[in-house]
């Protein structure tokens, strides 16, 4: 059972932003502190994805680990209440960003997922930036 009204939690979840959030815009300063360019949130590729390189033909998504399912996060928990309806919600956002993948990949495009939990590490965050986006 849900510990506050439907009103109360439907303004909550009103507020969840789907991109400019907190570790996106983390990882958009250190990439742009180590001296990558960008380009955000290229409406004409498949999935919009967050953060595109196009020099390196990189396609980069900020995953929320509630939302995308980070496996063995703390942060991807299951809600007690209405489980039918995340489920069905999860579910669908995991197959969306799978085809989403495959749609990028046929196109030619690299693409890489930083998790949001991943950047609350900065010198990890730098060097994963630099694996993914070094030649």
């Amino acid at each position: 059972m849900d510990i506050v009204s439907p009103a109360a939690r439907s303004r909550m979840m009103g507020r969840i932003r789907g991109k400019d959030t907190g570790p996106e815009m983390l990882v958009r300063k250190v990439a742009h502190q180590m001296g990558y360019r960008f380009r955000l949130h290229r409406h004409d590729l498949p999935g919009t994805p967050d953060i595109v390189f196009p020099a390196r033909k990189t396609a980069m998504f900020i995953h929320g680990c509630f939302w995308h399912r980070h496996e063995g996060c703390k942060y991807c928990y299951n809600p007690k209440s209405n489980i039918d309806f995340w489920q069905r919600k999860f579910d669908n956002n995991v197959q969306r960003d799978q085809r989403v993948r495959k749609d990028l990949e046929r196109l030619g495009w690299n693409i890489t997922v930083i998790w949001a939990c991943e950047t609350a590490d900065q010198p990890s965050l730098r060097s994963k930036l630099r694996a993914y986006l070094e030649p």
